[in-house]
């Protein structure tokens, strides 16, 4: 490929076809022209910028050594994907990230042929790539499964699970172990990167292979103690036993800023005759950045922000964030309780438990992306007689969901989860929705469920959580800010299993769970002005239902809508069975449930994914000028 020298490199490449037409000698502009697309882009739309300027330089490599997309290549989590997004036919498009109709801020299939598998959760990749790397060798085609893992997500078990079965894909599989954080390797310099090169290289392996199969025929002792010559020469060297163990050729560490080394390693890789191999590349996390560079979390995550400054764009908040309410209101509590403690998974900050670990340094525990072995260690410290918080998002605890049930549920261990995002969380879209925790917590015996109408009832129920000694318990809260209501001055022990009335009225009732309270009292109000006397109930809690107050309103009002920021089968449907196990439809009663909807909502402006939702004023207004005109009696779920 030729390029006018006036032209941006950048410019010439749509697709990983244009950058193999390229030189290696350009590949280092390249990078650079990509690193500073990838801040203009994100500076204009916000979202995770650490990650992504640290694999600029991998990126760029790894197109121009690897086929793809027949070589299926799959970035853990995906939220470091933007540079590879840019450069595989979406850079027009790059501006339109995490808005509605726009690009996903992370992989997505049907968003690209180069997106083979989507992610948005930690872990998963070599999994992934090694489910790829297996269908090729039985089909009998050449493709490679490639897995870019940061060294954060290899704290989970399952990158590990994954590892342990990866000896059958033989060379197909390829796991690149992004190191961002020197938490493994020791520094790199250029010795080790020509030891990489020289491990990698066809003349090594095939030598390495000619010693082994020597070294088979020579008696038993001795050929146990040529392997473990080879394994500690390179152990001493580079590291990587614990991979070797795992049935992976290790090569690194190796420094992933420098294409220089980076492709001639790739491609003794690629052609390699050798079986599973990991790659292991150093980076640092905003590289090329000065402002992020210099940041604590490396930009991780940002807002929109001044490409020259690096000034972030935030508005400033009328009300605390939801998390650190949760997170300063549990570490009052632990000023006083000694047995009060505090658990999350890699979300230290992102739960409120920053705020307890700084008050109570020896009761925080952040286990990594390790979400099982959370909510089991919680167990483990609940049966001891400890009172464990396990701060968790409603979307991660998904991943847990068999020790809830098995380690906590049927033990009856008074675990609290402090359950963050729950609902619809905007930008990160359905990946990281909060939508499902109402239905498979309230589903299970013991269990306790509430959600905060607002900050002032988190409060509350993260003291009533703190005293419930019987079980376990779960409060939910949205991401984001609260509503700005007054803060209490103590929190209030709330009677488990108790609603509140906060309108009166006669005709119709809305029953509502979490912080759709707000849009409830709006509707109220627009069903007040058309005549339709309105009650507003908070139940607070989604399990148990409180049967007496919603008999009463069922009693004495023609309408019900129950309304929550969860899917079917959450509290609407509790409220039907309750309903239907105690004959209160037989006269007639209209009873409507307002959910999400049956689908996995894109990413969008949260008011926006409500509104489709029919979670606001109207959507509950219109829900009950619907069940009036209906002239049949019976129970219907209905939406608008």
């Amino acid at each position: 490929m030729s390029s006018n020298p006036a032209t941006p490199l950048l410019d010439t490449v749509d697709v990983p076809a244009d950058l193999r037409a390229l030189a290696p000698g350009q590949l280092r502009q390249l990078a650079d022209e990509l690193r500073s697309e990838m801040i203009s882009a994100v500076g204009t739309t916000g979202g995770h910028l650490g990650s992504g300027l640290g694999v600029v330089e991998l990126t760029v490599a790894i197109h121009y050594v690897f086929n793809t997309p027949d070589d299926r290549l799959i970035w853990d989590v995906g939220h470091q994907a933007y540079p590879h997004k840019i450069i595989t036919g979406r850079r027009d498009r790059i501006r339109t990230l995490r808005s509605g109709g726009g690009l996903s801020g992370f992989t997505k299939r049907s968003e690209s042929e180069y997106d083979p598998f989507g992610a948005a959760h930690s872990s998963t990749s070599i999994s992934a790539a090694l489910g790829f790397a297996i269908a090729n060798k039985l089909a009998g085609t050449p493709g490679k499964g490639i897995a870019v893992i940061g060294d954060g997500a290899m704290s989970a078990g399952m990158a590990y699970e994954a590892m342990n079965n990866a000896a059958a894909a033989g060379n197909r599989l390829i796991v690149i172990l992004n190191d961002n954080d020197m938490s493994i390797a020791p520094p790199v310099g250029g010795l080790s990167a020509y030891l990489a090169r020289l491990v990698s290289s066809r003349p090594f392996l095939q030598l390495r292979d000619i010693a082994r199969r020597i070294s088979r025929r020579l008696p038993e002792p001795l050929h146990k103690a040529a392997k473990k010559t080879d394994e500690f020469a390179r152990g001493m060297a580079m590291g990587g036993t614990l991979f070797e163990e795992l049935g992976f050729y290790y090569v690194g560490p190796i420094d992933g800023h420098n294409i220089d080394q980076l492709v001639p390693i790739l491609e003794n890789v690629r052609d390699a005759a050798e079986g599973p191999c990991l790659i292991h590349v150093v980076t640092q996390k905003g590289k090329g950045y000065a402002p992020a560079e210099a940041s604590s979390d490396k930009y991780h995550g940002v807002q929109k922000f001044d490409v020259i400054t690096g000034q972030q764009v935030k508005a400033v908040a009328a009300a605390p964030a939801y998390q650190n309410v949760f997170g300063e209101t549990l570490a009052k509590l632990a000023d006083s309780d000694p047995l009060i403690c505090a658990i999350t998974a890699a979300m230290p900050s992102g739960t409120g438990v920053d705020k307890f670990a700084k008050a109570h340094p020896t009761r925080a525990f952040d286990v990594g992306i390790a979400e099982q072995h959370g909510v089991t260690f919680a167990a483990g410290l609940a049966a001891q007689g400890m009172r464990p918080f396990c701060a968790i998002y409603s979307t991660f605890l998904q991943r847990a969901y068999d020790q809830v049930v098995h380690d906590v549920a049927i033990q009856n261990l008074p675990v609290r989860f402090a359950i963050d995002r729950a609902g619809l969380v905007g930008a990160d879209g359905a990946t990281h929705a909060g939508s499902f925790d109402i239905t498979y917590l309230a589903s299970l015996p013991n269990f306790v469920v509430m959600a905060a109408a607002d900050e002032a009832e988190l409060v509350h129920m993260t003291y009533t959580a703190a005293l419930h000694d019987s079980g376990p318990i779960a409060f939910r809260y949205p991401r984001g800010n609260g509503t700005g209501v007054e803060m209490p001055a103590e929190p209030i022990a709330l009677e488990i299993g108790k609603g509140r009335i906060v309108k009166h009225g006669s005709k119709v009732a809305v029953l509502s769970l979490g912080t759709r309270l707000a849009e409830a009292l709006k509707a109220a109000e627009q069903l007040e002005a058309k005549g339709l006397s309105t009650t507003v109930a908070d139940l607070r809690f989604a399990k148990p239902l409180d049967t007496a107050l919603i008999r009463q309103l069922m009693a004495t009002h023609e309408v019900i809508v129950t309304v929550e920021e969860g899917s079917i089968g959450g509290l609407g449907a509790h409220v039907l069975t309750m309903a239907s196990d105690e004959g209160l439809t037989d006269a007639g009663l209209k009873i409507r449930t307002l959910r999400l909807p049956d689908v996995f909502q894109d990413h969008d402006a949260p008011d926006k994914q409500y509104d489709l939702a029919g979670l606001n004023a109207g959507g509950i207004v219109d829900c009950v000028l619907k069940a009036l005109r209906h002239n049949s009696a019976g129970v219907e779920e209905a939406r608008a």
